[in-house]
């Protein structure tokens, strides 16, 4: 890819800058890309963790397009899962927040005790 950007600041424009990595928006290897670095990501980020079992399989996460669930029993499981990810996605991948939510599960609802990058998922 030998392409380069301006950027306008101010009262003028940078000097050429060369684009090193990306993809050109709508370019049909987008998709296929996010779900490589997406499925590396819960692979790398989630091995060893989960204790939630259906039908005897581990269960970590559910993955829909964009959206990742995870699934924990306990609270100190989940911050882990948290944790890890935070960490394995630093490269490129960035949680927003506004979109993240604890959901508990159970005949007595309680919180979920949770941090991401320093702040609290809104429990629902």
């Amino acid at each position: 890819m030998d392409e380069s950007v301006k950027l306008k600041l101010g009262q003028g424009e940078t000097r050429n800058v060369k684009i090193g990595r990306g993809v050109r928006q709508g370019c049909c290897l987008s998709p296929i890309l996010f779900n490589l670095y997406s499925e590396y990501l819960t692979k790398e980020g989630l091995e060893g963790y989960g204790d939630f079992k259906i039908g005897g399989h581990v269960i970590r996460s559910v993955k829909y397009t964009d959206d990742l669930l995870l699934v924990a029993k306990e609270g100190p499981v989940l911050q882990g899962m948290f944790d890890r990810l935070i960490e394995v996605g630093r490269c490129g991948m960035e949680i927003n927040m506004e979109k993240c939510k604890l959901i508990t599960i159970s005949r007595q609802p309680f919180p979920v005790p949770g941090m991401i990058d320093q702040k609290q998922p809104e429990n629902v």
